[in-house]
């Protein structure tokens, strides 16, 4: 297929704007604010659908169809393939990309097999630059920095809190623009890979004894009082690289919509992303229904799923427990306010996992192939809930999103299978078995776990 390039991507407009109808109040897309000025509410990125729609859904299919994995700058990446409805005021030689996005969409055959959801795949968005689904919402963000840099905007240096992935994203897409990076991170509570990260594409890293909630409060008060540019969930850029996931996946399965999306959810940027993006295609007619989302809390930082239980009466920040999804350990939600919206448009459902039931439905997975973090343990196991109570059904197309890459994980992984993770009982661990170096040794060992006629494993669950 042709690789089409639009050359009139500058015709279109996008702005920021309140999220709150009442107040509707708007500001340019470059400037540097994070909530509306007059009501104090958040932001959003709003686009003049009415020139969208100039394009016909068939076009707009066919111009990503051309773009996307290909080696045109910029529109190869799964976020700059769809520049139009993200960015579309951005030139090009100010875009940061790392060829994010695109990444596979898995068929779980045989976990879905086992799980009776034969219709299961796995978005795997943690096969990215960093090992995350933030690299989508981080080559937004630093591009329009990297813009208004170069228009003489004086933004010395950008920062955020974190607790590892958004970091690895900040920093590396910084790194790579030439622009300074600050990030701060709740002292040892974030596993060394992602530690790492930052620190190898040098990023001022402040470890702080706080938690996430803790961090955010402190960066929000640095970019207030100093000139430094601010990149958590809250600045609404973000959430238009974001965005594409959804609309990557329904790109994936030939323009259709999946049943059902589960998603982790932590400051829930990420859910009211995803949402965003399936009502931008369904208002272009690119799609005839949306999906139901799920979002999936860890038991021990679950302000959404509390909110849920009682109708999204209202927000109760809750002082957020140590997870094993670390990612996700967040008592009081920026983006609450926007994840509800998304979830009663939605059909939306919201449920927990404990530790071992998170710890459990990565290892269950990561014997059928995958090798899950612990933030796609929270959604698997919200699978499994569902789908034991009847509320997901066999029938329906399940898309389970995975937001980061197992390995960031590892020593995690590698303490779960050991039987060392505190308050976790593992019903699928598995370990080396030492033996002297004699064959017959070997060899009764090996008949001892797997039937060689059968081909089967004998054992199942081995740490029962």
């Amino acid at each position: 297929m042709a690789i089409v390039l639009a050359s009139s991507a500058m015709d279109y407009r996008c702005w920021l704007q309140c999220i709150d109808p009442g107040c509707a109040a708007t500001y340019d897309i470059f400037e540097v604010i994070y909530r509306c000025r007059a009501c104090g509410k958040l932001l959003e990125v709003v686009h003049d659908l009415e020139k969208l729609a100039q394009r016909s859904a068939a076009e707009w299919k066919d111009l990503f169809d051309g773009r996307i994995r290909s080696t045109a700058w910029p529109y190869g990446s799964g976020v700059w393939c769809r520049k139009e409805m993200v960015l579309p005021q951005l030139h090009d030689d100010n875009i940061v990309s790392m060829y994010e996005g695109g990444s596979n969409l898995f068929w779980a055959e045989r976990f879905g097999r086992e799980i009776d959801v034969p219709k299961l795949w796995v978005k795997q968005c943690g096969n990215s630059h960093t090992g995350s689904f933030k690299d989508l919402g981080m080559t937004v963000l630093v591009s329009v920095v990297k813009e208004m840099r170069a228009r003489g905007q004086s933004i010395p240096a950008v920062a955020c809190a974190s607790t590892g992935d958004t970091s690895a994203a900040l920093a590396a897409y910084g790194a790579a623009a030439g622009i300074p990076t600050i990030v701060l991170l709740p002292r040892n509570k974030v596993s060394l890979a992602q530690l790492v990260q930052p620190i190898a594409n040098g990023a001022i890293v402040f470890a702080l004894d706080t938690d996430f909630d803790g961090c955010m409060k402190t960066v929000q008060e640095l970019t207030e009082r100093e000139n430094v540019y601010l990149a958590n969930s809250m600045n609404s850029l973000r959430l238009e690289g974001q965005k594409t996931v959804g609309m990557e996946i329904c790109q994936q399965f030939d323009w259709q919509v999946p049943e059902t999306i589960i998603i982790p959810g932590g400051n829930l940027g990420n859910v009211s992303a995803l949402g965003k993006g399936f009502l931008l295609m369904e208002r272009l007619g690119m799609i005839d229904r949306r999906p139901r989302i799920v979002v999936a809390q860890a038991e021990n930082a679950n302000p959404l799923y509390r909110a849920y239980k009682r109708g999204f009466d209202k927000l109760e920040s809750v002082e957020a427990q140590p997870t094993l999804a670390s990612a996700i350990q967040i008592g009081n939600p920026v983006s609450y306010e926007r994840a509800v919206r998304v979830l009663r448009e939605f059909n939306g459902v919201v449920e927990q996992a404990s530790e071992t039931e998170l710890a459990d439905a990565a290892a269950r997975a990561d014997r059928t192939g995958m090798f899950n973090c612990p933030h796609t343990g929270v959604a698997l196991a919200a699978l499994l809930k569902l789908r034991e109570r009847g509320e997901i059904t066999r029938d329906e197309r399940v898309v389970v999103i995975s937001t980061a890459h197992g390995l960031k994980f590892a020593d995690q992984k590698a303490a779960y299978h050991q039987g060392k993770l505190a308050g976790v009982l593992g019903h699928y661990t598995n370990q080396p078995i030492e033996l002297s170096n004699e064959i017959d040794t070997v060899r009764e060992a090996l008949h001892r776990v797997i039937d060689l006629e059968r081909g089967e494993r004998r054992v199942a669950r081995a740490g029962r």
